[in-house]
């Protein structure tokens, strides 16, 4: 299992700070980390890099031993040409997209065939795209789509947190969308009624205390040799200042790594006992 943080990690760091962190920084903290992938996800800053900042960042990020993924959102043709380009001159292999609500209300059809006319690029680059199950698409009309274009380029990047919008249970969405993930978003949330009693509150939480199932999540995921980095995101409210929701978001980033580091140990070791099992049975 790769595993990595992306821009949603570290997002109190640049969105509303003081002293907001570079791109280059970001990938600075993933390789301080312990990381091997950097998801470059939704920075809008990414799109105003020249050619030379481009390929300064994906050598910044060799020299680490980190892979760069990228992220946008949308699936016209034009944007993904252009994101695309950029992800050729980042070195990335995934780009993680996401179907809108205007696309997805035309139907599987458009959506489908919107996609294929980015399929040549994608095809020529070998780069795979990714698409987010989120509220602004019914999981079926996202698997139903990834289905009809049937390319081993164009699958899922698999956050069932983002679906609760939409009133899909979270067990449900990965069941359906897991296997066609190409990107795995790693975040914990909890669902609970607000003070009063009055309406609910659906909002991040540090791993292991939401009500994300990461065991079920891993295991549909990393099912069939399917190998997606697994990607560390938050939804960490503010905390009333930049210090105490950075030191919280930091903290949360640590709590999900080691989670993910645990359980791709534990994996390797279930996969090392079973090959020496097999190794040592009679024949």
């Amino acid at each position: 299992m790769d595993i990595g943080i992306g821009s949603y990690a570290l997002f109190w760091e640049w969105q509303d700070h003081p002293d907001p962190l570079s791109i280059e920084a970001m990938v600075d903290r993933a390789a301080s980390l312990g990381c091997t992938v950097f998801e470059i996800c939704d920075d809008p800053r990414i799109e105003d890099l020249s050619p030379a900042e481009l390929l300064a960042l994906r050598d910044r990020a060799d020299a680490l031993g980190l892979r760069l993924q990228l992220g946008t959102r949308g699936i016209a043709p034009e944007h993904l040409d252009r994101y695309g380009a950029i992800a050729e001159a980042l070195g990335a292999r995934v780009l993680r997209s996401m179907v809108l609500r205007d696309d997805a209300e035309r139907g599987v059809d458009h959506v489908v065939a919107t996609l294929r006319r980015s399929l040549p690029r994608l095809e020529s680059t070998g780069l795979r795209l990714a698409l987010e199950t989120y509220e602004q698409i019914p999981t079926a009309t996202l698997v139903a789509a990834v289905q009809a274009i049937g390319s081993p380029l164009v699958g899922i990047c698999l956050d069932p947190a983002n679906c609760i919008a939409a009133l899909e249970r979270p067990a449900d969405v990965v069941d359906a969308a897991a296997p066609y993930a190409l990107d795995l978003h790693v975040k914990d949330f909890a669902f609970a009624r607000q003070d009063g009693w009055v309406g609910f509150t659906l909002t991040g939480a540090r791993m292991g205390a939401g009500q994300l199932d990461l065991a079920h999540e891993l295991r549909a995921v990393y099912a069939d040799g399917r190998s997606p980095a697994a990607i560390v995101e938050h939804w960490l409210p503010w905390q009333g200042d930049s210090a105490t929701t950075v030191a919280l978001e930091r903290a949360w980033t640590e709590a999900t790594l080691a989670a993910l580091t645990a359980a791709a140990a534990a994996a390797s070791a279930s996969t090392t006992s079973t090959t020496t099992s097999n190794e040592g049975a009679a024949p």
